[in-house]
């Protein structure tokens, strides 16, 4: 397993594209959380709403950017006939598979920490007046929200890994993926029955999971914060349970 770990880890590093990625997944969401904080109108009694979950609107954008990291993790070798040669120097192809999602869950890890983090600064620089506690890490829902939303990118990494090691194409992989996070929200948002459309935002893994990040009017949430985590990783595990299964059923 160390020797897949070291081939891995030696594969991504030595590529500029994960670089770009984990960079462009760093940059965009604490851009895009920076601008949506910038437009919070606050008074001399608060800001008023969700400061923390505003601050970190931008994984909406930095999602993304993960799902097509991970995509490439696999496909990338499927396109290029190198899984030939990495199936040849590991043969056991659940170590492989493992391999591959313990170093996705690094890598996103690291930089979901640091585009997280920065989000978080971010706000608490912009939002001065929002009160110590409203962007703090030492209030705990304040953690949870960051501590969940790095889980959460963790999560759709592992699902797209998943994904792409079934499909084996980088496009196809990487609009299924993106299809699942944006349009099933958009479609929610189209059923005119409450019922479904209550429903749909309870299993969808971006309306579900992104629901860790809300500190305030819990009650109101179509699911609470952990079980919408919860949901997530359920889609992450039915993705790398189908890639799994595939990975080692089909040749090369």
């Amino acid at each position: 397993m160390s020797l897949a770990l070291h081939a891995e880890w030696t594969k991504l590093r030595t590529v500029a594209g994960p670089l770009w990625l984990l960079l462009g997944t760093v940059a965009a969401t604490t851009a895009l959380g920076a601008g949506a904080t910038a437009v919070v109108h606050c008074t001399a009694d608060g800001c008023g709403g969700d400061t923390t979950k505003v601050s970190l609107m931008g994984v909406y954008l930095g999602q993304a950017l993960v799902a097509i990291l991970a995509v490439l993790i696999i496909s990338g070798e499927y396109s290029s006939g190198m899984i030939r040669t990495t199936l040849t120097a590991v043969p056991r192809r659940a170590v492989l598979f493992a391999a591959k999602a313990a170093t996705l869950v690094g890598v996103v890890a690291v930089g979901g920490t640091a585009a997280v983090l920065g989000s978080v600064l971010a706000g608490r620089l912009i939002l001065p007046d929002a009160g110590d506690r409203a962007l703090s890490l030492s209030d705990g829902t304040t953690l949870r929200a960051v501590f969940g939303t790095v889980l959460y990118l963790i999560l759709i990494g592992l699902l797209s890994l998943g994904v792409a090691t079934a499909v084996r194409d980088s496009a196809t992989s990487i609009g299924v993926v993106l299809g699942l996070l944006y349009i099933v929200p958009i479609v929610s948002q189209a059923v005119s029955a409450p019922r479904w459309q209550h429903l749909l935002e309870k299993i969808a893994p971006m309306s579900a999971g992104l629901a860790i990040q809300a500190t305030t009017h819990l009650d109101s949430l179509p699911i609470s914060p952990w079980a919408g985590l919860g949901v997530t990783a359920g889609w992450a595990a039915a993705g790398l349970l189908v890639g799994g299964v595939l990975l080692g059923r089909r040749d090369a």
